[in-house]
Parts: structure tokens; C-alpha cells; sequence
């Protein structure tokens, strides 16, 4: 498991799609259930779910027949090389067909949501 989690996720999640498998696993972090809280609510992934003989792991389920799957994923800031957004900033992804996905003072969010709550913060990756 690498330092960067995102991008570990990301990556994985990425190389599922590819090859069309139903779940991949994913390491358990705090960050990476917040993001697969964020796929599950947008509609992107099933659903997730800790594995009880892998407690450091998550297995979500991805879905290709419905409308909206994941088609594209982005890696945006990396640990080289930061990328923060203040309140006014905020990218839209496709004209609010994607999403970015943004670490804040207030948690973990969608592009949309840190619009509502007037706060910027570090734009992780991009999804359409």
C-alpha cells in the first residue's frame, strides 16, 4: 500500500472498471470510506462495505448497466504537487455532469455541496 491513498483508490478503481469486474478492494482508510460514501450518494458506485475477515479493507461494488457509472477518473492534486481551490474557485466537471471531489475544513465533499457551504479546500480528483 502506497502513502497516497487517493491515488491508490483511484487507480483501482480505474483498472475494475477497465476490465469490467463487480468489486474491487479497496484499503480501509478514513479518507477512503468518505470518498466511497461521496460514489454511493452520486450514484456512481452500488455500494461498500467493510469485510469482516479483512477489517482493513473495503470491497465496493461497481456498476456498469445504468446511466450513470463511472466513465473517467482524474487525479487532481498529488503529493507532489498540491492543488487548492478557495470558495470562488470551485471547478465545475463537464458543467456539473462530473464531479470533483474536495478535501475541506469541513470534511470531505462534492464540488456541489462546497458551493452550498461556501468553502474552499483541495480539489482530489475529478469523476464523469
Amino acid at each position: 500500500m502506497t502513502s497516497d491513498r487517493v491515488g491508490d483508490m483511484i487507480t483501482r478503481l480505474r483498472n475494475a472498471n477497465l476490465v469490467k469486474t463487480k468489486y474491487v478492494l479497496i484499503p480501509k482508510t478514513k479518507l477512503t470510506l468518505e470518498m466511497a460514501r461521496i460514489l454511493v450518494q452520486e450514484g456512481f458506485i452500488e455500494n461498500f462495505e467493510e469485510i469482516k475477515p479483512l477489517p482493513l479493507y473495503i470491497r465496493i461494488r461497481l456498476k456498469y448497466k445504468e446511466k450513470k457509472h463511472i466513465t473517467k477518473l482524474i487525479r487532481i492534486s498529488k503529493p507532489g504537487l498540491r492543488v487548492y481551490v478557495n470558495r470562488n474557485e470551485i471547478p465545475r466537471v463537464l458543467g456539473g455532469i462530473g464531479i470533483a471531489i474536495l478535501s475541506t475544513s469541513q470534511g470531505i465533499m462534492t464540488d456541489r455541496e462546497a458551493r452550498v457551504q461556501k468553502v474552499g479546500g483541495e480539489v482530489l480528483c475529478y469523476i464523469w
